[in-house]
Parts: C-alpha cells; sequence; structure tokens
C-alpha cells in the first residue's frame, strides 16, 4: 500500500478541453455520454495525396481572445493547450498575481512536435523557392512551447516544463505536475497534453505504419482495422489539497496515484508486463485495492494487437474483479489525439466518477473472444464509480496510468 502522508493528497479542480467531440470540457463529456462520434472526413485541401483521409477534426475554434502578437508565435497544438489552461483555470476559480504566481506552474506532454511550423518552412524553401522561413520558424515547433505559452499567457512563474512520450505524454505530464506538488515545489500545478498531428507529414507517417483505419475507430470489435488519428488538448488543474481547501476550491476529485513502467523490449510492439507493471505501481502509489476500482478508460487503440494484450494485462492485474469492471475506449468517439489522449480521457474519468456514467466504446459490432471484459457497447452506461484508472501505453514501451477517486 501506499506510504504517503495525507498532506500530499493532490485534487483536481478545473477541467479544460478542446477536441473533435467539442470545445470545451462540458461539451466534451456530454458527447461522450450521448455516444457521439467525431471522426469523419478530415477537410485540409493539403491533404490530397494521403490515401487515408478519415480524422477526428476540430472544425472551428472557440472565441481565444489572444493578441496578434502572441498569437504569431504559436503553432496550433500550443494554441490548443493554452484554449484549455484558460478554461481549467476558470473553473477551478484561480487568479494568478504577484504573490501566487511563483507557486503555479505547468506540464504539458506533447506526442509530436509543432508540425505546422515546419511544413510550412519546407513548403517555403522547397515549393515557394524563398530564401527563409518564418522568424518565429523555432519557437512554434519545439516540443516544449505549449507549457511555456501557458506560462506566459496565464502568468505561472512556477515550475514549468514539457514531457514527452509518444501517446502516454499526457499521463507522464500529469505525473510529472503530481511529483512537483508532492515535493512542495509548488502548491498549483496545471497538467495534461496537446497535439494536432492532422498535417500532411504525420499522416504520411501513419499510413506507412498501416495501423489506420480507412472509415472509423472501433476498439475491442473483432472487425476493428486500426486507429483514427485526431487533434485535441486537455489540461487538469491539480492543487494540494490543503491549498485547495483554505481557498475554498471547488474539488472536482482526487487525483489518487500514478503508476510508471517501461517495456524495454520493442519501438512499436508493446509487451503485456510493461502494462502490468504500470497498472499495478498505480493501484499501490493510490493504495487502492483492485475491487475497489470500478472504471478503466483503456487505452484502446484499435488495432488488433493492442486491444487483445490491454484485455489480457487487465484481466492479470484485477484477478476475478476484471469481470465486474466497466471499461471503454473513448477513442472511438475523439479519435487517437496522442500527446493529448490521456488528457481528455481524464475528463471522461473524472465526470465518471462524480456522474456514475460509464462512456461507451461506440462503433462496436462484433465480440472478439480474445477481447472479453465489458467493454461498455455503443451505449453510456450508469454505475457507481468509486475510482477509475486511465491506461496509456506507447510506443517506445513507455506506460504511464492515472488513477481518480471520489473525494472525501
Amino acid at each position: 500500500m501506499s506510504s504517503r502522508h495525507p498532506e500530499s493528497r493532490i485534487v483536481i479542480t478545473g477541467l479544460g478541453g478542446i477536441c473533435a467531440l467539442g470545445t470545451n470540457a462540458g461539451a466534451i463529456w456530454h458527447a461522450m455520454r450521448e455516444g457521439r462520434c467525431g471522426i469523419g472526413p478530415i477537410e485540409n485541401a493539403e491533404l490530397h495525396e494521403v490515401k487515408i483521409r478519415v480524422g477526428a477534426e476540430i472544425k472551428a475554434l472557440p472565441d481565444y481572445g489572444i493578441e496578434h502578437k502572441r498569437l504569431v508565435t504559436m503553432d496550433r497544438f500550443s494554441l490548443l493547450a493554452v484554449i484549455a489552461a484558460g478554461e481549467a483555470l476558470a473553473q477551478a476559480g484561480l487568479s494568478v498575481n504577484a504573490g501566487n504566481a511563483h507557486r503555479m506552474g505547468a506540464v504539458v506532454g506533447v506526442g509530436v512536435c509543432g508540425w505546422e511550423a515546419i511544413e510550412e518552412s519546407y513548403r517555403s524553401i522547397l515549393v515557394d523557392g524563398k530564401n527563409r522561413i518564418g522568424i518565429f520558424s523555432v519557437p512554434r515547433c519545439m516540443p516544449g512551447a505549449p507549457a511555456g505559452q501557458i506560462s506566459m499567457v496565464h502568468g505561472l512563474t512556477g515550475p514549468v516544463f514539457g514531457v514527452t512520450s509518444a501517446c502516454a505524454s499526457a499521463n507522464h505530464a500529469i505525473a510529472a505536475a503530481v511529483d512537483q506538488l508532492r515535493l512542495g515545489r509548488a502548491d498549483v500545478m496545471l497538467a495534461g497534453g496537446t497535439d494536432a498531428p492532422l498535417i500532411y507529414g504525420i499522416l504520411k507517417g501513419w499510413e506507412a505504419l498501416r495501423v489506420l483505419a480507412p472509415d472509423t475507430c472501433r476498439p475491442f470489435s473483432a472487425d476493428r482495422q486500426g486507429l483514427v488519428l485526431g487533434e485535441g488538448a486537455g489540461i487538469v488543474v491539480l492543487e494540494r489539497l490543503e491549498h485547495a481547501e483554505a481557498r475554498g476550491a471547488p474539488i472536482l476529485a482526487e487525483l489518487a496515484g500514478v503508476g510508471l513502467s517501461a517495456d524495454a523490449a520493442d519501438i512499436v510492439a508493446p509487451t503485456l508486463e510493461g502494462p502490468v507493471r504500470a497498472m499495478r505501481a498505480c493501484l499501490e502509489d493510490a493504495g487502492l485495492s483492485p475491487d475497489a476500482v470500478d472504471y478503466i478508460n483503456a487505452h484502446g487503440t484499435g488495432t488488433k494487437a493492442n486491444d487483445r494484450l490491454e484485455t489480457e494485462a487487465i484481466k492479470q492485474v484485477f484477478g476475478p474483479h476484471a469481470e465486474k469492471l466497466s471499461v471503454s475506449s473513448t477513442k472511438s468517439m475523439h479519435g487517437h489525439c496522442l500527446g493529448a489522449s490521456g488528457a481528455i480521457e481524464l475528463i471522461a474519468c473524472v465526470n465518471a466518477v462524480r456522474e456514475g456514467v460509464i462512456p461507451p466504446t461506440i462503433g462496436f459490432r462484433e465480440r472478439d473472444p480474445e477481447c472479453d471484459l465489458d467493454v461498455t457497447p455503443n451505449k453510456a452506461r450508469e454505475r457507481p464509480v468509486r475510482a477509475a484508472v486511465s491506461n496509456s501505453f506507447a510506443f517506445g514501451g513507455t506506460n504511464a496510468v492515472v488513477a481518480v477517486k471520489e473525494f472525501s
């Protein structure tokens, strides 16, 4: 069991999100409850040579109110993160000022860098024949840009940095933010992930891997054909419990624990042991027995091998209780948003705990005997959720698992 002291309890006081399902966390959760699909044809006109042009695309951004001189320094993945951070801060009721800014920070995960700036640069030189590129190309594309932009837009002067570990990036960022709070380096941390991969070069790369579905994402369904990429961002406000209570903050849920591991095996093919170790480490850190968990938001990419392996890993960790768990993959609705996926999926976990609703795995058509858990097919289900676990297992064999539970 966990050896943490009570004063190191971490709570969630704000949620922010943007993806194909909605331009704020509330809209995203409402769409998840309804089982709405954000996957469809990508409208980007530059993708005419891409064979599979299906994705989970944000069709229109909200009014973000960022001044032009800052906007020109941002790539799309930074802008999405800043929008989500603003929403999360507003819900948390936090006011940043000269007296507290140094106790607030941000950690943001990304799966790929600012590819929009990179492609613009290549096009300028190789297609348009120009001899120079945009002056802000480097700061736009660097992986740490979203965290830095959040700090500048919102005035955070505490620990601020980016992390990158493919599609486990958001959960790794959340784990790193938890560490800052437990170590006493900050009272408040914004954490999550962002990515905007619906770009020609990125899509051609994923196309070469031959894991993209031609139509939609059907995790755990026997007829699944692969994953679908999406874009988006998710940011949560994490606080030390005593800090949140002292200011009368709205406490949405408790960030109960995190678990990390590495497969140390193959750059793309996952092992069984790595995910098992990460889930067990998360339960131990959270002080949760396996039978105290009611919902797992699965990594659930929709590929044949990954869904089968994750099913077996859950069975090993949860034993007989695995049959009583509710499992779902919300990637069936918002796509695989790479570095943002874990943070968007945390929105599902927090609200599942708060409302007692399991979001569905949509597009499910045929039972796979090798994925024989209760994967909540097609329609949301009501049930009490005392604790929820979110899985992220990435290329490179990097695994990050997060647990949330009811606050009491």
